[in-house]
């Protein structure tokens, strides 16, 4: 590859573009652009086919047992020669060595660190080779294994790629029960030679102090780095208001501090909450400039005790904050296909059902800092784990010195930021140490071991961020308790996979309290049009090889069909399959939320598992792998409106409750009005009722003797609140097979409009439950997955996710429970 010197200005040789890559043992050879994944380059060099397809996994793991190197030459000119030179490295996955012209300059070994080797003494005039080997992690992870004073135990049902606990590496890289397990490796973020002027800025990072009078000071440290002692301006810039300092520096690290003043701040608040009001930092030297974005809010956590155990609350700017959320996972398996058009994408899908807050899984990536822009932005409060899930992992000096940098430098950067509100050590190790015959049999070991790691990330992050608040692991009872938070639920957060996992009811999520539920569950198959991405006519079926290859979770596909049986008559056909277990998911997780939320504020935050997915697979997420949304994501959008109407079924059965539930500061008043549906779909009024809602609370409007409800009759209901929220739903006394429902008679018109998106009529001959249209591409729909009653019309609309050529109009089907079910 020709020398290159594009993108460079006087002391910045950009380095992101094409690279020669090449495995170790020659036996392939081609071009990769960096940022980017070995696994992408190959398919887009047409040496591997697509991973995601059939089951192309199985003959793509070949890669990551293999070594690679990445070469390209610049050019740097005498007069540019002097100084001190370094590379600049945002994220390198994983283990690698980097040299230049032969030197080696670094030994890279953790995915979540900026590396910023010195290279001075190695370059010359002229081209200049650097060369990068990265390493097999899988060879790597078991030459790792083998040097431990004792064995470290990894969840098997989620790697199946062994010893991925043992390297600083999303762990979701060697499998998970929703991902691909292909270990890929490559190179991401920015990536620079550059040349070291006075100083460069290492950090900034930024400590809001609020006054009595309700202004603040806003503390804007800047830390410099410099080869020698010299003189440097910085300007610091708060909306405008720009101030210099000229500064001396000491070669190493030089701490500077600046206070900016603000009298009367605009405060940044959660969606749904108040306005995300924002201010933008920056910090500039001569040749260098870091910008942050400044939400000025206070944030606690409320862990007081009370009558049930202690609370577990987010007070944002002095109110308490019911959370509605989602857990996030890596936005796709292979970072080369991770767009910031794409996040965003999914982001405002969270805001657009109601969501206030997510949670950054520990088992991926710290994201990049424009993720959390976005999440600014939008609203979206943020309960960051640091990146350690479901496995053991050692305890040697040398990893948790690793871990401290790590957590040191991801704190650093992302702190600043008003939408983190938690950093949380862990996903699941405390319960872990329960789960491998090792640690069972010497649990004293492994809990110091695991008491060692979790030590190690606290005090790191405390000393890199005093004010952040900090939760030791997910679940937990709180600080120092290494009990059972799956089913705690007195304090802490909880993680409730009983109904999953455990095959038990629907019902059984009002079988417990949780003061703040950060994970629970249920899976469906994702969308028709997803599926015919990776599977042929002849895998349409749920037991054929592709589609078993598309389920990670031991039994997942028993289970789905299990509670098919249990709820639902059986599915006439393959598509109607998806469908139902779509529609099942939902209720699945509403039964939770609309009781745990009438709980409040016991209760006081319901994340489900999981928002999206890493590629198209059977999973927990509301969201199909592109973005599009399943069933669940439209219902979610329903459950999760601040002001809601929901049915609960009392414990003893003699009673429906209908709780409302106002998450906004403004008391409300909400009338409601309930029917009785005949199986034919015919409608009589039942009850009327009216009440006020209070601000941040949840009360009883009116309970229904279930003794009214006569038997093959359904409780459908309407509401509307003083402040212009809405909304509908249906009950069923039982199950949903046990009712012998009437033809739905649905038909569907389409009518294409100027803009390129369409109108889709629905309307009803009988009684439609769950309707869900679905075209044969990719798009949005204004609304999905609501009820039709005899003779009603609802007219959505459809917009695609890619414009189509005019005069193309898609083909629309409708599912509904009566049309999907198998007739004999």
């Amino acid at each position: 590859m020709p020398a290159e010197t594009l993108n460079r200005d006087a002391i910045r040789i950009d380095l992101s573009g094409d690279w020669l890559l090449a495995s170790t043992d020659n036996s392939h050879a081609l071009t990769i652009a960096l940022p980017g994944d070995v696994h992408s380059a190959l398919e887009q060099a047409g040496i591997i086919p697509d991973p995601y397809a059939g089951r192309n996994e199985a003959d793509v793991q070949w890669v990551a047992q293999k070594d690679w190197v990445l070469e390209r030459t610049v050019v740097i000119d005498a007069d540019d020669l002097d100084g001190c030179w370094y590379l600049d490295f945002e994220s390198i996955d994983t283990i690698a060595t980097a040299f230049v012209n032969d030197r080696l300059v670094l030994q890279a070994e953790n995915c979540f660190r900026r590396y910023r080797p010195d290279v001075s003494s190695a370059l010359v005039v002229g081209e200049n080779r650097i060369r990068i080997v990265l390493q097999s992690a899988i060879a790597e992870g078991a030459r790792r294994q083998a040097a431990q004073p004792f064995y470290v135990p990894y969840h098997e049902g989620n790697s199946p790629i062994a010893n991925g606990n043992l390297l600083r590496k999303p762990q979701c890289h060697f499998g998970w029960d929703w991902n691909i397990a292909i270990a890929p490796l490559g190179i991401y973020g920015s990536l620079a030679l550059r040349r070291l002027e006075t100083a460069r800025i290492e950090h900034v990072t930024t400590r809001q102090l609020w006054l009595a009078d309700g202004s603040v000071d806003l503390q804007v440290t800047v830390t410099l780095f410099a080869g020698e002692p010299g003189i440097v301006p910085v300007h610091f810039e708060l909306d405008g208001l720009r101030e210099r300092l000229d500064c001396a520096v000491a070669a190493g690290e030089t701490r500077i501090t600046h206070v900016f003043t603000v009298a009367e701040p605009r405060l940044w608040w959660p969606a749904g909450g108040g306005e995300q009001a924002l201010s933008v930092l920056n910090v500039e030297l001569p040749d260098e400039s870091v910008t942050r974005q400044i939400g000025f809010r206070t944030i606690e956590l409320v862990t007081d005790k009370d009558e049930a155990g202690s609370r577990f609350a987010f007070r944002i700017n002095g109110r308490d904050i019911f959370c509605r959320g989602a857990n996030w996972i890596p936005a796709d398996a292979l970072m080369s296909r991770v767009t910031p058009r794409g996040v965003a994408d999914l982001l405002q899908s969270a805001v657009d059902a109601n969501m206030n807050m997510i949670r950054v899984w520990g088992g991926g990536f710290y994201e990049p800092d424009w993720f959390y822009d976005l999440c600014d932005r939008l609203g979206l409060l943020v309960w960051q784990d640091f990146m350690f899930a479901c496995n053991l992992y050692p305890s040697t000096p040398d990893f948790l010195d690793n871990v401290a940098a790590e957590v040191d430098y991801q704190v650093k950067r992302l702190s600043s930021h008003p939408s983190i509100a938690l950093w949380c050590g862990d996903n699941e190790l405390v319960g872990a140490l329960t789960w491998f015959e090792e640690s069972r049999k010497d649990r004293d070991r492994y809990l110091v071991s695991y008491d060692r790691l979790n030590r190690t990330v606290e005090s790191a992050m405390k000393a890199a961020c005093p004010e952040a608040i900090w939760w030791p692991s997910s679940p937990s009872v709180g600080y120092l308790n290494f009990g059972d938070a799956w089913h705690a639920d007195g304090a802490g957060d909880m993680h409730y996979w009983s109904v999953w996992h455990e095959n038990k009811s629907f019902d059984n999520y009002r079988a417990v309290r949780p003061r703040f539920c950060s994970e629970f569950g249920f899976q469906s198959y994702t969308s028709m049009p997803i599926v015919r991405q990776f599977a042929e006519a002849r895998d349409l079926n749920i037991a054929s090889p592709v589609m078993e290859a598309h389920q990670k979770n031991a039994g997942g596909n028993e289970r789905i069909a299990g509670t098919m049986f249990r709820y639902f008559r059986f599915p006439r056909d393959f598509p109607s399959f998806v469908y139902l277990s779509q529609i099942q998911q939902g209720l699945a997780i509403r039964t939770a939320v609309d009781y745990w939320r009438s709980l409040k504020p016991h209760c006081m935050g319901t994340l489900y598992w999981q928002l999206n997915d890493t590629w198209p697979v059977a999973s927990w997420s509301s969201l199909d792998y592109g973005g599009n949304w399943k069933a669940m994501h439209y219902m979610a959008r329903r459950f999760f409106q601040p002001v809601a109407v929901a049915a609960i079924p009392s414990a003893d059965g003699k009673e429906v409750m209908f709780s409302m539930v106002n998450d906004t500061a403004e008391a409300v008043t909400i009338e409601l009005e309930t029917f009785l549906v005949s199986l034919d779909g015919e409608r009589r009024p039942l009850v009327a009722a009216a009440g006020a809602c209070s601000p941040d609370h949840a009360a009883t409007l009116v309970a229904v003797a279930t003794g009214d409800i006569p038997e093959g009759a359904l409780l459908f209901w309407s509401f509307e609140a003083s402040n212009g929220m809405r909304g509908e739903g249906h009950h069923v006394q039982g199950t949903y097979k046990a009712l012998d429902l009437s033809p739905s008679g649905l038909t569907v018109e389409t009518v294409p409009l100027p803009d390129g998106a369409f109108d889709v009529i629905i309307a009803a001959s009988g009684l439609a439950l769950h309707v869900m249209v679905e075209a044969d591409i990719e798009g949005r729909y204004s609304d999905n997955a609501f009820d039709l009653t005899a003779g009603e019309t609802k007219s959505i609309r459809f917009t695609p996710k890619t414009p189509l050529p005019a005069g193309i109009v898609p083909s629309f089907s409708a599912y509904d429970l009566e049309s999907c079910q198998g007739k004999g």
